[in-house]
């Protein structure tokens, strides 16, 4: 396997590790990032830069997590926060090419776009001023709202305490008492907050930093599209442009999705937004990032947020996914506020920028007059005495990283695929081998590989994934090709759609994904990996049917044509509790779970009609392989 270099650098009292694919010409910038982080205490950061619509620098710093055990790598997501505002603008302003939308819509009152929404339009709403508001306004944060102003009352119950202000992001549970909700507040009851009560200004007229207001614009994207804000904006905007690492946040460490990194607060602690009464990390389920929505909820890599903001930009160096008139639209100043736009600061060198921050989240996202775009990343911000010059530094970042590079490195690392492998399947199953076939992405090749996961209980199967820059050794012989480090192990490479997989163990549960990579001049002649929207198969090496003769009789299940449940009696039981899973026709799980007493019900109403298969396992053996059928 030929590998990139890990490169470990010793600051005082810190060691960083920088990962990504090096880039001989702007080593300064890793320098610079370097610096900065031993400086400020910021334990990880990803930074991605392009240079007239090449992405010719992509790297990640520090850790990851909390235990300083996972080193950041360029896949890492991360809390971006704030800079869900812009990327939400781009949302609208598709809508409005698209003739869904118009800034001059109202928003509220009749023929408003939310006249008849499924719960603001139960609201009794005493500001006539509401029925002003319109689509720009909530774009450029003129709606009339002002988070300065003091609403709360002291104390803010039920918190013991006073706050400030008048934001709701921070006072969920106090948003539910007042609205008589129940818990975990919903986007809703945050918006209804502050329509219930009356507007600070004019609409149009003063210019007053909003989250509610790029919430309300979340609103607006579902009620025209008929879907969630989430999937709406992955499906036309994200998805089409290869990029399948941006997700809406989870608030629990627990929920935290697969490749992405944690986040380290400054110690402040708050009353749960679930309202059990604990006191919890304002990073972890004191804020309620799910429902930050397009004001803050977003987890994304910087080099998908650069090959976002390449795709918005207005220069002809890659395509643009908006009309010259919205991307016009989108960067023109308000009247009332010559460096706020829509969604974005601006100013009149014709630079584009946003900063995000929460508990745990620093990011910049910014675009050039010059052509320079780049995105930073921290899973650490600053509060303290030392947060000016925070912020002054990160700002300052991008701009010494793209002053200081005298040689623009010639390739562009979003010659990339975009599209993965589909339709994974495994046949011919035996106990010890499998033949795998699939349907190809657009990878110039791609990779296979798999691992054996029977004893692994981790909620995610997969630690480690192909990095950029890396060839790998494969061998359809299980366990003799290339090992990414967590004995997932790389069995077929090559621009084929199949392989027979040997030497695998009987009785035993393997998990495949195909990962498509391309691997040309344009992009360095670098391997490019597609982690994202991933195919994956588990299988069992044993076929059903060899096992089905060869069981004990002590397990039961009734009845065998199945409408909702399906009973599971064990008689004679050896064990606390027996793992089962269930098998379509095609050998492919679709369910698995835990069966702890003599007899078990099992809800079946998600299977669709058809035959399967319910295997139980004790202490990783085969017990029992039933058959029956789902009507």
């Amino acid at each position: 396997m030929k590998k990139n270099i890990l490169l470990l650098l010793f600051l005082p009292n810190v060691l960083f590790g920088q990962t990504g694919i090096n880039v001989p010409e702007m080593t300064h910038c890793d320098t610079q990032m370097l610096n900065f982080l031993n400086s400020f205490g910021i334990p990880g950061a990803t930074f991605a830069v392009s240079i007239n619509g090449r992405m010719v620098y992509s790297r990640a710093f520090g850790n990851a997590d909390l235990g300083s055990n996972e080193i950041t790598q360029p896949y890492h997501m991360f809390r971006v926060a704030s800079l869900s505002k812009p990327i939400t603008s781009i949302g609208i302003m598709k809508m409005i090419d698209n003739g869904l939308l118009n800034l001059n819509d109202k928003i509220f009152g009749t023929g408003g776009i939310l006249e008849n929404h499924w719960y603001f339009s139960n609201l009794t709403i005493s500001d006539p001023r509401y029925n002003d508001i319109t689509l720009q306004m909530l774009l450029e944060h003129t709606s009339g709202w002002d988070r300065n102003i003091n609403c709360f009352p002291n104390p803010t119950s039920p918190y013991p305490w006073f706050f400030s202000g008048c934001d709701p992001i921070v006072a969920p549970l106090h948003i539910t008492q007042s609205l008589g909700e129940s818990n975990p507040a919903k986007e809703e009851h945050l918006i209804s907050f502050l329509l219930e009560n009356n507007l600070d200004y004019d609409p149009g007229t003063v210019y007053a930093y909003s989250n509610m207001g790029f919430l309300l614009l979340s609103e607006i994207i579902e009620e025209i599209s008929g879907l969630s804000y989430e999937t709406w904006m992955k499906q036309e905007i994200l998805h089409p442009l290869g990029i399948y690492d941006m997700h809406i946040g989870k608030n629990l460490l627990i929920d935290k999705r697969e490749r992405e990194g944690e986040y380290i607060g400054e110690g402040y602690t708050t009353l749960s937004s679930y309202n059990d009464g604990t006191f919890v990390p304002w990073e972890y389920g004191g804020f309620s990032v799910e429902i930050m929505d397009g004001h803050g909820g977003w987890i994304g890599t910087s080099r998908d947020l650069v090959r976002l903001l390449l795709a918005v930009d207005g220069f002809n160096s890659k395509p643009d996914i908006l009309t010259p008139t919205s991307i016009n639209t989108m960067s023109t100043p308000s009247t009332v506020n010559n460096f706020y736009a829509k969604g974005w600061q601006v100013n009149s060198a014709d630079n584009w920028w946003h900063s995000g921050a929460l508990d745990g989240t620093a990011s910049y996202l910014v675009r050039t007059s010059g052509g320079a775009t780049w995105a930073i990343i921290l899973n650490k911000r600053l509060t303290d005495a030392n947060a000016n010059a925070f912020w002054t530094q990160l700002d300052a970042l991008g701009w010494n990283c793209i002053n200081g590079t005298s040689t623009i490195p010639s390739h562009d690392l979003l010659d990339s695929p975009t599209l993965n492998a589909t339709n994974l399947l495994a046949t011919n199953i035996t106990e010890n081998s499998m033949d795998l076939t699939w349907q190809n992405g657009n990878g110039t090749n791609r990779i296979v590989v798999a691992k054996d996961i029977t004893s692994i209980s981790s909620p995610f199967h997969f630690q480690n994934y192909p990095l950029d820059g890396n060839d790998y050794i494969a061998n359809n012989v299980f366990g003799s090709g290339d090992n990414l480090g967590d004995n997932s192990f790389v069995v077929y490479n090559g621009s084929g759609n199949s392989v027979s997989l040997t030497n695998l163990t009987s009785n035993s549960d393997y998990v495949i994904r195909v990962y498509e990579y391309k691997k040309v001049s344009n992009n360095g002649n670098n391997s490019l990996y597609l982690l994202g929207s991933v195919d994956e198969l588990v299988q069992s090496t044993t076929t059903l049917s060899v096992f089905e003769n060869q069981l004990s009789n002590d397990i039961e299940i009734y009845p065998t044509l199945v409408n909702e449940t399906l009973n599971v009696k064990i008689q004679n039981k050896t064990a606390e509790s027996y793992n089962y899973y269930i098998y379509n026709l095609l050998g492919v799980p679709v369910e698995k779970g835990m069966l702890e007493n003599s007899i078990n019900q099992l809800n079946l109403n998600f299977l669709n009609s058809g035959v399967y298969f319910l295997k139980i396992r004790e202490n990783n053996s085969k017990l029992r392989v039933l058959k029956f059928i789902k009507s």
